[in-house]
């Protein structure tokens, strides 16, 4: 694939934002949409693409907006439609796209179909959930939040029927298998499309069928409905694209890109834990293992990473003995604890060390997939693990020093949740307006990793091949497209590595760093003497 007919998701950098958490335009203490607006020039210049937004819809957000009581408006906290259409339009203005979550597995039960299916028999809606007269159906499906749920089943006096829910028990499960609920959810896609968002993320893919005597997870009939949906978008809209969120493995998630027909994204999501893994080791074992086990996908297809996001660090993908090593390596205190996971951001993760941070990002965007930066990440804040469930991750925006960290004027009191104001990492100190001052920022630094990424789509495009795997305390990583070769090198420990490698097929080269110009001398036919500092990575090109 050339550089120049690929589509726009390959070679894309998103920017996940939670709007109740970014910018409070009207001081009730909650940010909204007109808040968004007001800071795309600041997402605009941090080199991002596309902006994935988290639920907007009418909720009575026990799930942060998860649990949709109506589809086809946005939450009053938030603002209007009109106020969407104006984030489309000024995104679009500056050159950045927007997808929005959409919530295909269930709905809140607020949502009228769900209040006139238990309270109605003979109502059309009745069969838009997957009712019960026992709760034993479905015996070998697990369940995902074991810390809060019981069964897969609840009771519903009102029905007088147990019905079927693979999350919270106030999140009942759509029925799929009645063609009504999928001509509703394109009904869905079609509206917002229509005001012109880019695409979805869409949550929670592999539940949508039941089958007994499975465990109900990428069942044949889930694809199904899942291509039927990309049919849809592709043969009535151009350039919009379907991301899959399927907590699986990788080769469990291959069967989502279809045969280039289903989705045009999927996550990765057991890269991450390992790249915590390899840090915290000094190791790059648990990386080219986890890689060993990521298949190749389908052309115009891509992987889509990230380092953390809204929901906590998922450990489901590791073995009993590795969570029980990341809990204690990672989330000592209890507290930072959820389900199968971490409920802590970025930089408390890695001790708010600048150099680990920029290591985790630049190891990221080395391997294939198209990344995602989570909001605050890129100045490094902090967490708050006081804070229910995960609400500890989602914590207002630090823009200034001053009241309410610039993300509102209303009464601090007032604000859905507390500013981040402990010593460390304190909206006085970490701040977007102290780090556009300072050129050796966290800020400034990602942005620079970012357009040099973006610079060079063997990134995204390239394939990729695991060098001097037996020196483990570093990760070497070779790119390859055409005839462009990029050497990314990661020192994973706390001391000086040399490495010694193998180039002699690029002999006579510069090796030349991508990240600030410098020219490190020809490669010879013999060995390749390279040297790293403490958590020092290198982009090096292999010019010709």
């Amino acid at each position: 694939m050339s550089k120049n007919n690929m589509p726009w998701y390959m070679n894309a950098v998103f920017y996940e934002v939670h709007i109740r958490a970014y910018c409070d335009s009207n001081n009730d203490g909650i940010g909204d949409i007109l808040g968004l607006i007001s800071k795309l020039d600041y997402i605009k210049n941090l080199g991002v693409d596309c902006i994935w937004i988290l639920p907007i819809y009418p909720s009575p957000l026990k799930d942060d907006g998860y649990d949709i009581a109506d589809y086809y408006n946005v939450h009053p906290d938030y603002g209007t439609l009109e106020d969407f259409k104006r984030l489309i339009q000024e995104a679009h203005n500056r050159g950045l796209r927007v997808i929005a979550d959409l919530v295909l597995n269930h709905t809140s039960d607020q949502h009228h179909w769900f209040q006139t299916s238990r309270s109605e028999p003979n109502s059309k809606f009745r069969d838009y959930y997957v009712w019960s007269d026992t709760d034993d159906k479905y015996a070998d499906a697990r369940i995902i939040f074991l810390d809060t749920e019981v069964s897969n089943w609840t009771y519903d006096e009102k029905a007088g029927l147990f019905f079927w829910h693979r999350f919270y028990s106030s999140q009942p499960d759509l029925n799929y298998d009645n063609p009504a609920v999928v001509e509703e959810m394109q009904r869905v896609m079609k509206f917002w499309l229509e005001m012109g968002i880019d695409g979805f993320r869409a949550d929670a893919v592999p539940y949508l069928i039941e089958r007994e005597g499975t465990n109900c997870e990428n069942l044949p009939e889930t694809h199904q409905i899942l291509k039927g949906f990309r049919t849809y978008l592709d043969e009535n809209y151009e350039d919009k694209i379907l991301l899959a969120e399927a907590n699986q493995w990788p080769m469990d998630v291959l069967a989502y890109f279809g045969d280039g027909d289903e989705f045009h994204m999927g996550f990765h999501f057991p890269v991450m834990p390992r790249i915590y893994m390899a840090l915290r080791k000094g190791d790059a074992s648990p990386i080219h293992w986890i890689m060993s086990q990521t298949p190749d996908i389908p052309d115009n297809t891509q992987w889509c990473t990230f380092l953390r996001n809204h929901d906590e660090l998922t450990l489901e993908m590791v073995t009993e003995e590795e969570r029980q090593w990341m809990w204690a390596e990672y989330a000592p205190d209890p507290r930072m604890r959820l389900n199968l996971g971490i409920r802590r951001r970025l930089a408390p993760l890695l001790d708010n060390d600048p150099r680990k941070i920029m290591l985790a990002n630049a190891l990221l965007y080395s391997l294939p997939g198209a990344p995602i930066v989570y909001y605050g990440d890129e100045i490094g804040m902090g967490d708050n693990i006081w804070l229910y469930d995960r609400n500890g991750v989602r914590t207002p925006m630090q823009w200034n020093d001053r009241l309410n960290a610039g993300f509102s004027e209303a009464k601090p009191e007032t604000l859905y949740a507390p500013v981040i104001d402990n010593e460390e990492f304190s909206y006085k100190v970490i701040n977007v307006e102290a780090q556009e001052h300072d050129p050796h920022s966290l800020l400034n630094k990602m942005r620079h990793l970012i357009d040099v990424r973006k610079l060079h789509p063997i990134f995204a495009l390239g394939a990729y091949e695991f060098l001097a795997k037996e020196h483990t305390k570093c990760l070497c990583i070779l790119r390859t497209h055409s005839d462009e070769q990029v050497l990314c090198l990661f020192n994973l420990t706390n001391s000086v590595q040399q490495l010694s490698l193998d180039l002699a097929a690029f002999a006579d080269r510069d090796i030349v760093s991508l990240i600030d110009g410098n020219s490190l001398g020809k490669i010879k036919l013999a060995e390749t003497e390279l040297e790293l500092e403490p958590y020092e990575f290198q982009w090096l090109s292999l010019k010709c």
